[in-house]
């Protein structure tokens, strides 16, 4: 019998702001809260069967570890039950009024968004953010919380395995829940909802199978639908579903269970299951979301497998599992080699578990590549979700550097938004083309309108565009694909002069300085410009722009060193190259004043304002904005009274 009074606590703010688009929620799938609590007293009884390998204690006379589902129909309530692990006074305040996990805010932004109040959608697009919806409820880790879509109130009674005191938790969802002490409860997990009228549906028997087979049929544990007689039935398979022989699963089963598993919105991408046998024995279930998991980027880059010993849950946290590169993927390993009693400290350098690593890395490339080369168009989906992850493995993990170059996909100036691969890319290189030419930066579109393209492009040379951060760490690792080497565009001489242009009109030539003129106009800036440059010369990459920097051969790539900057990395100051256009109509209009009479402070402000212009294209700021406005201004002055 619940008791009255007890502790009042407020929820956090983003429970209460989730609690209330639950209990205002229009989506039909309200179902998916059972499924949800399952899951949850499904992993309550995973942490105490791995608890009771060093203290069968635990377990005491109740060492069958099940969920049971009792509906009361008299009374309204639906009750959720297992004898796992249970909750102290403290973990129900962390786990029941708080979201600990990183990205709330997040989540209940989606769920504002897919819950479909604006009244624009019509009833098919009703349907398809109610589904959206129903997805993100378990991402966050806050599935208990959708009870709430079918309850007025919920009341938790609770104990943990290893305490001797229980627990009574309750609230109505609006604001704020009690919790009082409970003398007589048992171990483990009750959860009583008290459905609304328009939820009873979810007391009838049948409807509550249809869902458990629908949703948890996967469970590894068995599920009993008890009446109010005390007579059980079994609801479900009751077998972990890697277990299973892949002929008797089909995608519908696959998909049930990369929910539980993944707790994700959408369907798995991509789904590997494997049983290895011989010197070491294991089964895998793995997926790979269709898409990002909202810690993808947590720099924590934990991934998220589950680690059983012979169907007996370990950990979750097992960073020997597979490499970071490899997080996005989602499922169990369950290996029947490692001892049960393993300890999660020494499973960083067991050696068994080092070669279940090898293996499942080794075979999660393979897929990919397959699903690559057969379906290239769904595998550009991947790569948008999961490119820049996976291109961490190229600087990290040598091993498997020839077999992860051949997944890596870019665009580039030539492409358009088509991902190019390597191969791709090298096919359609012209044959006296000897490196594979790159420009780093963070947006691809402004990366392709870079003056340093220009030339390339009109010689109808393609340029990748390396735009993620991890570019410029994995490309000196890597230093070349097979024969061909990579060359960034804006480091080093261009060796563009043994490339026709392909459209040369020669346009301006009757208006070219004289011989000679140009080489002064360099001596002149550069001496202008003094150390503000390691040098000044004409440019082959340029064809419509005046300017650009580039970096000398062996200095720091350009945007390498603003990524160090960026992350609070001592650099020291790089002075870069400035190059000139020599046909382009300004350089050759100064080139022509060079030698005149009273020219030479207009030359000067000229050669402060081409290393400013530069400066702006590569997206950095000018030295001295004063400056720069006074100089603007006289130049154009001087323009506007000629």
């Amino acid at each position: 019998m619940a008791k009255t009074g007890g502790e009042r606590h407020a929820f956090q703010a983003e429970v209460s702001k989730l609690l209330g688009l639950m209990a205002n929620s229009l989506y039909r799938e309200k179902e998916i809260f059972l499924r949800e609590l399952i899951s949850n007293a499904s992993d309550a009884c995973d942490k105490l069967r791995y608890l009771a390998i060093t203290q069968p204690d635990l377990l005491g006379d109740d060492a069958a570890l099940q969920v049971t589902i009792k509906p009361v129909d008299k009374d309204g309530i639906l009750v959720v039950a297992d004898n796992g692990i249970g909750m102290s006074h403290e973990e129900l305040i962390d786990n029941l009024g708080t979201i600990a996990r990183s990205g709330t805010e997040a989540f209940v932004k989606q769920m504002a968004e897919t819950s479909g109040d604006d009244g624009e959608d019509g009833e098919d697009g009703q349907g398809t953010q109610e589904n959206q919806a129903a997805g993100l409820i378990g991402q966050f880790g806050v599935g208990f919380y959708s009870s709430f879509m079918v309850a007025k109130r919920v009341e938790v009674v609770t104990r943990r395995a290893d305490e001797a005191e229980g627990w009574r938790w309750r609230s109505d969802g609006t604001g704020s829940f009690t919790i009082a002490r409970e003398a007589d409860a048992a171990r483990g997990t009750r959860i009583e909802l008290h459905l609304r009228k328009e939820a009873r549906e979810f007391l009838e028997p049948l409807r509550i199978r249809t869902v458990v087979k629908a949703y948890s049929d996967h469970i590894g544990l068995p599920i009993w639908l008890e009446n109010e007689d005390g007579q059980k039935e079994m609801v479900n398979e009751g077998s972990a579903l890697w277990s299973r022989p892949r002929s008797e699963i089909d995608e519908a089963q696959y998909r049930e269970f990369y929910h539980h598993i993944a707790h994700m919105p959408g369907d798995p991408w991509h789904t590997i299951h494997l049983h290895a046998e011989g010197r070491i024995e294991y089964t895998a279930l793995l997926f790979v979301p269709d898409t990002q998991p909202f810690d993808l980027f947590d720099p924590a880059r934990r991934h998220r497998l589950r680690l059983y010993v012979r169907r007996v849950f370990i950990t979750d946290e097992c960073d020997g599992l597979v490499p970071p590169y490899l997080r996005f993927m989602r499922g169990v390993v369950d290996s029947s080699d490692l001892a049960l009693n393993v300890s999660r400290e020494t499973l960083q350098n067991d050696p068994i578990l080092a070669k279940i690593r090898t293996a499942l890395v080794k075979r999660a490339l393979s897929e990919l590549g397959k699903r690559a080369k057969k379906a290239p168009d769904e595998y550009a989906a991947f790569w948008e979700n999961f490119g820049a992850v996976l291109k961490e493995g190229l600087y990290e993990d040598a091993e498997q550097k020839d077999r992860l170059l051949p997944l890596v996909r870019f665009r580039s100036v030539a492409g358009g938004e088509r991902w190019l691969s390597l191969d791709d890319y090298v096919e359609a290189m012209p044959e006296d083309q000897d490196a594979i030419y790159y420009i780093s930066g963070e947006d691809p579109e402004t990366l392709r309108r870079s003056p340093q393209v220009e030339g390339f492009r009109a010689r109808g040379l393609d340029v990748l565009l390396m735009a993620d951060p991890v570019d410029q760490f994995w490309l000196p690792m890597v230093g070349a694909y097979g024969e061909k080497p990579f060359r960034s565009i804006t480091q080093g001489a261009s060796d563009l002069e043994k490339f026709a242009v392909e459209d040369d009109e020669s346009a301006g030539e009757a208006d070219a300085p004289a011989e000679g003129e140009m080489d002064k106009l360099i001596a002149l800036v550069k001496l202008t410009l003094a150390d503000a440059v390691k040098d000044v010369r004409t440019s082959e990459r340029l064809t419509e722009s005046p300017v650009c920097l580039v970096a000398d051969e062996g200095d720091l790539d350009m945007h390498l060193e603003r990524l160090l900057r960026q992350h609070r990395h001592e650099v020291p100051m790089q002075k870069r190259v400035l190059e000139i256009n020599p046909s382009h109509d300004l350089t050759r209009a100064l080139a022509r004043m060079v030698g005149q009479k009273g020219a030479t402070d207009a030359l000067e402000d000229a050669a402060h304002l081409l290393m400013d212009q530069a400066l702006i294209l590569e997206g950095e700021p000018v030295p001295d904005p004063s400056a720069f406005t006074r100089r603007l201004s006289g130049l154009v002055s001087r323009a506007l009274a000629d």
